[in-house]
């Protein structure tokens, strides 16, 4: 059995966390500039609207 590269195990966890904190930053920024960052999850969400919640609603 091969031995734990710990080495690289730390490195990539470095690199998430590098990268959360830019993306962070990057948020608080535009949040500051007045401006709301688009993620992934508020683009299908806005996509979606009530038609996925399976309302709809209906004029009479």
């Amino acid at each position: 059995m091969a031995t734990p590269n710990y080495g690289y195990e730390k490195r990539q966890k470095e690199l998430a966390k590098k990268r959360k904190k830019e993306e962070k930053l990057k948020a608080r920024a535009e949040r500051k500039q007045g401006t709301e960052p688009e993620t992934e999850s508020d683009a299908e969400s806005a996509e979606g609207g009530d038609a996925a919640a399976g309302v709809e609603s209906k004029p009479e």
